[in-house]
């Protein structure tokens, strides 16, 4: 079981900001930004290459739920969306998710 799974499964605390049905949203232990929260799909799903027919559903959920995540967080004046795919983007958890960074100007460089 990975890290996230343990995270959904109630092994492993969190910080929860947004939980359903369907997934988990909760702040990064090591934040990039003044705000950090991870959004995962509570069924694992190992990146963005897992996507299929089986699953996309939950996908357009996470991307449904984003936009209400970051206005809760007061995020009004934008955020940046991150979702790394495999070890050369530093997937460092193989189980898909989305950071969302916001609360300041974020540098204009991703790399």
């Amino acid at each position: 079981m990975c890290l996230f799974c343990k995270i959904v499964a109630g092994e492993i605390p969190s910080n929860k900001v947004y939980e359903d049905d369907k997934i988990l949203a909760f702040r990064d232990i090591a934040p990039q930004a003044p705000s950090h929260i991870l959004v995962i799909p509570k069924t694992h799903i190992p990146s963005l290459d897992g996507v299929n027919e089986e699953n996309v559903e939950i996908v357009a959920h996470i991307f449904k739920m984003i936009p209400k995540i970051a206005a809760e967080e007061g995020l009004t004046n934008g955020y940046r969306l991150v979702s790394n795919c495999g070890p050369d983007a530093c997937q460092t958890v193989p189980h898909l998710h989305f950071h969302i960074l916001g609360g300041a100007k974020l540098a204009g460089e991703m790399a």
